[in-house]
Protein backbone atom coordinates (compact mmCIF):
# COMPACT_ATOMS: atom_id res chain seq x y z
CA UNK A 1 0.00 0.00 0.00
CA UNK A 2 0.85 3.76 -0.62
CA UNK A 3 2.00 5.11 2.50
CA UNK A 4 -0.33 8.07 3.41
CA UNK A 5 1.40 11.74 2.50
CA UNK A 6 2.29 14.14 4.95
CA UNK A 7 1.53 17.25 2.92
CA UNK A 8 -2.19 18.89 2.85
CA UNK A 9 -3.95 18.23 -0.19
CA UNK A 10 -7.54 17.48 -1.29
CA UNK A 11 -8.98 14.23 -1.09
CA UNK A 12 -11.54 12.60 -3.57
CA UNK A 13 -13.11 9.57 -3.36
CA UNK A 14 -12.58 6.89 -6.61
CA UNK A 15 -16.36 7.48 -7.50
CA UNK A 16 -15.84 11.26 -7.18
CA UNK A 17 -12.72 11.50 -9.22
CA UNK A 18 -14.42 9.09 -11.85
CA UNK A 19 -17.84 11.27 -12.29
CA UNK A 20 -16.29 15.11 -11.95
CA UNK A 21 -15.04 16.59 -15.08
CA UNK A 22 -12.30 18.81 -16.15
CA UNK A 23 -12.83 22.15 -15.56
CA UNK A 24 -11.68 23.20 -19.56
CA UNK A 25 -13.40 22.82 -23.02
CA UNK A 26 -15.97 20.45 -21.58
CA UNK A 27 -16.64 23.23 -18.79
CA UNK A 28 -17.32 21.50 -15.40
CA UNK A 29 -16.38 21.28 -12.19
CA UNK A 30 -12.57 21.77 -11.16
CA UNK A 31 -9.50 20.66 -12.09
CA UNK A 32 -9.74 16.88 -12.33
CA UNK A 33 -9.19 13.49 -15.12
CA UNK A 34 -11.96 14.04 -18.16
CA UNK A 35 -14.13 10.96 -17.72
CA UNK A 36 -17.42 10.85 -19.55
CA UNK A 37 -20.38 9.10 -17.83
CA UNK A 38 -23.72 8.10 -18.94
CA UNK A 39 -26.97 7.83 -17.06
CA UNK A 40 -25.80 9.92 -14.17
CA UNK A 41 -27.84 11.90 -12.19
CA UNK A 42 -26.64 15.53 -13.02
CA UNK A 43 -27.33 16.73 -9.96
CA UNK A 44 -25.37 13.44 -8.00
CA UNK A 45 -22.50 14.17 -10.08
CA UNK A 46 -22.35 17.59 -8.57
CA UNK A 47 -23.45 17.07 -5.32
CA UNK A 48 -20.14 14.67 -5.29
CA UNK A 49 -18.20 17.02 -7.09
CA UNK A 50 -18.81 20.06 -4.66
CA UNK A 51 -17.66 17.45 -2.22
CA UNK A 52 -14.24 16.67 -2.99
CA UNK A 53 -13.38 20.46 -4.07
CA UNK A 54 -11.78 22.62 -1.44
CA UNK A 55 -14.72 25.93 -0.51
CA UNK A 56 -13.91 28.39 -4.05
CA UNK A 57 -16.50 29.57 -6.45
CA UNK A 58 -17.50 27.13 -8.40
CA UNK A 59 -19.38 27.40 -11.87
CA UNK A 60 -21.04 24.39 -13.56
CA UNK A 61 -22.23 24.77 -17.05
CA UNK A 62 -24.29 23.72 -19.54
CA UNK A 63 -27.56 22.56 -18.11
CA UNK A 64 -31.88 22.82 -18.34
CA UNK A 65 -34.22 24.44 -16.33
CA UNK A 66 -37.96 25.29 -17.32
CA UNK A 67 -40.61 28.32 -16.53
CA UNK A 68 -44.36 28.54 -17.64
CA UNK A 69 -45.41 31.29 -19.39
CA UNK A 70 -48.84 32.21 -18.50
CA UNK A 71 -50.47 36.03 -19.34
CA UNK A 72 -52.49 35.62 -15.70
CA UNK A 73 -49.14 35.64 -14.13
CA UNK A 74 -48.25 38.46 -16.19
CA UNK A 75 -48.05 42.38 -14.85
CA UNK A 76 -49.42 44.10 -18.32
CA UNK A 77 -46.64 46.89 -19.40
CA UNK A 78 -49.16 48.37 -22.21
CA UNK A 79 -52.37 47.26 -23.90
CA UNK A 80 -53.27 48.11 -27.80
CA UNK A 81 -56.21 46.62 -29.74
CA UNK A 82 -53.67 44.85 -31.12
CA UNK A 83 -52.20 42.98 -28.51
CA UNK A 84 -50.78 43.96 -25.03
CA UNK A 85 -47.18 43.86 -23.57
CA UNK A 86 -46.43 42.37 -20.20
CA UNK A 87 -43.63 41.58 -17.93
CA UNK A 88 -43.90 37.79 -16.49
CA UNK A 89 -41.96 35.82 -13.98
CA UNK A 90 -38.97 33.93 -15.34
CA UNK A 91 -35.95 33.09 -13.45
CA UNK A 92 -34.63 35.09 -10.70
CA UNK A 93 -33.48 38.37 -11.90
CA UNK A 94 -34.49 37.79 -14.94
CA UNK A 95 -38.26 38.19 -16.20
CA UNK A 96 -39.64 37.50 -19.62
CA UNK A 97 -41.02 39.86 -21.19
CA UNK A 98 -44.18 38.59 -23.89
CA UNK A 99 -46.08 40.82 -26.69
CA UNK A 100 -48.29 40.00 -29.01
CA UNK A 101 -49.16 42.17 -32.54
CA UNK A 102 -50.53 40.98 -35.73
CA UNK A 103 -51.19 37.46 -34.83
CA UNK A 104 -47.39 37.15 -33.50
CA UNK A 105 -45.72 36.83 -30.47
CA UNK A 106 -41.96 38.36 -29.32
CA UNK A 107 -40.42 37.06 -26.12
CA UNK A 108 -37.43 38.13 -24.62
CA UNK A 109 -35.15 37.41 -21.45
CA UNK A 110 -32.86 39.48 -19.72
CA UNK A 111 -32.47 41.26 -16.33
CA UNK A 112 -34.31 44.37 -18.57
CA UNK A 113 -35.69 42.20 -21.14
CA UNK A 114 -38.22 45.25 -22.93
CA UNK A 115 -34.89 46.89 -24.13
CA UNK A 116 -33.12 43.83 -25.94
CA UNK A 117 -33.16 43.26 -29.33
CA UNK A 118 -35.29 39.81 -29.04
CA UNK A 119 -38.15 42.12 -28.31
CA UNK A 120 -38.07 43.40 -31.66
CA UNK A 121 -38.00 39.96 -33.03
CA UNK A 122 -40.41 37.67 -34.11
CA UNK A 123 -41.12 35.16 -37.15
CA UNK A 124 -42.47 36.12 -40.52
CA UNK A 125 -45.62 33.49 -40.42
CA UNK A 126 -47.78 33.97 -37.99
CA UNK A 127 -47.05 32.53 -34.60
CA UNK A 128 -47.60 32.05 -30.41
CA UNK A 129 -45.47 30.13 -27.98
CA UNK A 130 -48.62 28.68 -27.07
CA UNK A 131 -49.85 25.23 -28.15
CA UNK A 132 -53.20 25.87 -29.91
CA UNK A 133 -56.13 25.28 -27.49
CA UNK A 134 -53.84 26.42 -24.47
CA UNK A 135 -53.03 29.60 -22.76
CA UNK A 136 -49.45 28.26 -20.72
CA UNK A 137 -46.49 28.09 -22.62
CA UNK A 138 -43.02 26.04 -21.69
CA UNK A 139 -39.90 28.10 -21.44
CA UNK A 140 -36.48 26.44 -21.40
CA UNK A 141 -33.68 28.01 -20.54
CA UNK A 142 -30.17 27.11 -20.50
CA UNK A 143 -27.84 28.70 -17.50
CA UNK A 144 -24.35 27.80 -15.70
CA UNK A 145 -24.40 28.08 -11.85
CA UNK A 146 -21.75 30.33 -10.18
CA UNK A 147 -21.64 30.86 -6.63
CA UNK A 148 -24.70 28.75 -6.39
CA UNK A 149 -27.27 31.19 -8.66
CA UNK A 150 -28.44 30.11 -11.63
CA UNK A 151 -27.03 32.93 -14.73
CA UNK A 152 -29.33 32.02 -17.93
CA UNK A 153 -27.22 32.43 -21.22
CA UNK A 154 -29.62 31.18 -23.67
CA UNK A 155 -33.15 30.80 -23.68
CA UNK A 156 -35.26 28.03 -25.96
CA UNK A 157 -38.76 29.13 -27.00
CA UNK A 158 -41.32 26.86 -29.24
CA UNK A 159 -43.85 28.77 -31.69
CA UNK A 160 -46.53 27.52 -33.06
CA UNK A 161 -46.75 28.79 -36.53
CA UNK A 162 -49.24 29.32 -39.75
CA UNK A 163 -49.40 30.66 -43.12
CA UNK A 164 -51.12 30.61 -46.24
CA UNK A 165 -53.08 27.33 -44.84
CA UNK A 166 -49.74 25.56 -43.43
CA UNK A 167 -48.95 24.64 -39.82
CA UNK A 168 -45.62 24.27 -38.27
CA UNK A 169 -43.77 24.33 -35.36
CA UNK A 170 -40.69 26.26 -34.85
CA UNK A 171 -37.55 26.30 -32.10
CA UNK A 172 -35.86 29.54 -31.72
CA UNK A 173 -32.93 29.75 -29.57
CA UNK A 174 -31.71 33.08 -28.16
CA UNK A 175 -28.81 34.27 -26.51
CA UNK A 176 -29.09 36.27 -23.56
CA UNK A 177 -25.90 38.19 -21.78
CA UNK A 178 -26.72 40.44 -18.75
CA UNK A 179 -29.23 42.85 -19.82
CA UNK A 180 -28.71 41.70 -23.83
CA UNK A 181 -30.79 39.34 -25.62
CA UNK A 182 -31.18 38.06 -29.61
CA UNK A 183 -32.49 35.62 -31.35
CA UNK A 184 -29.60 33.57 -32.92
CA UNK A 185 -31.09 30.75 -34.41
CA UNK A 186 -34.21 28.93 -35.35
CA UNK A 187 -34.77 25.31 -36.05
CA UNK A 188 -38.05 23.93 -37.84
CA UNK A 189 -38.95 21.39 -35.91
CA UNK A 190 -41.55 19.29 -37.27
CA UNK A 191 -38.60 18.54 -40.26
CA UNK A 192 -35.72 17.55 -37.70
CA UNK A 193 -36.73 14.36 -35.76
CA UNK A 194 -33.83 15.77 -33.26
CA UNK A 195 -34.61 19.64 -33.49
CA UNK A 196 -34.50 20.25 -29.34
CA UNK A 197 -30.86 18.65 -29.50
CA UNK A 198 -29.87 20.73 -32.24
CA UNK A 199 -31.32 23.36 -30.12
CA UNK A 200 -29.86 22.71 -26.78
CA UNK A 201 -26.13 22.71 -29.26
CA UNK A 202 -26.86 25.53 -30.54
CA UNK A 203 -27.44 27.55 -27.46
CA UNK A 204 -24.22 26.36 -25.70
CA UNK A 205 -21.65 26.53 -28.53
CA UNK A 206 -23.22 29.90 -29.98
CA UNK A 207 -24.99 31.85 -26.89
CA UNK A 208 -22.11 31.68 -24.49
CA UNK A 209 -19.34 32.10 -26.81
CA UNK A 210 -20.33 34.67 -29.89
CA UNK A 211 -21.95 38.28 -30.11
CA UNK A 212 -25.46 38.61 -31.60
CA UNK A 213 -25.83 38.19 -35.65
CA UNK A 214 -27.43 40.38 -37.41
CA UNK A 215 -29.85 38.19 -38.30
CA UNK A 216 -30.98 34.44 -36.78
CA UNK A 217 -29.45 31.90 -39.41
CA UNK A 218 -31.94 28.45 -39.65
CA UNK A 219 -30.58 25.24 -38.96
CA UNK A 220 -31.04 22.04 -39.73
CA UNK A 221 -33.87 20.45 -42.31
CA UNK A 222 -36.29 22.77 -43.24
CA UNK A 223 -39.53 23.08 -45.38
CA UNK A 224 -42.08 21.58 -43.38
CA UNK A 225 -43.02 24.37 -41.03
CA UNK A 226 -43.98 27.94 -41.90
CA UNK A 227 -41.09 29.83 -40.37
Amino acid sequence: MTPTRTRKRTVKSPLSRALCLDGGATGVVGSVASVVVRATSAWVVLALCLASLPAQAVTVFQKSTFTTLDRTLCKTLRTHPDGNTYLCPGLPGYPVYFAEGDLRTYIAASTAPETTVAAQQTLRAFNSPFPRGTSRATLEWRFTIKNGQKVPFALIVRYFTEMDGAKGEVLVVARIAGSESCQIARIDALANDTAIVLARELADDRARKSVCPAEPSIEGARGKSPM
